[in-house]
């Protein structure tokens, strides 16, 4: 029974590209719905605040879609 299994590869390869898809566009929302550009503040002001947010949202909407998707 071991042994590459093409549609569990498939399968994993659909939920994956949604779950990036998902990611792009609330990660794009965010962006909309706040008052500023987040990468604009982020490299160009060298909000270290900002960016450490950032990444902690980018991780708590990873996992939040991770576990909806599985």
């Amino acid at each position: 029974m071991s042994g590459f299994h093409i549609e569990a590869f498939v399968n994993a390869f659909i939920y994956a590209m949604f779950g990036i898809f998902i990611f792009t566009a609330s990660f794009m929302i965010w962006d909309k719905i706040t008052p500023y550009d987040l990468w604009k503040e982020i490299i160009e002001g060298k909000n270290l605040a900002l960016a450490v947010m950032v990444g902690f949202m980018s991780l708590g909407m990873s996992i939040i879609i991770a576990a909806a998707v599985h």
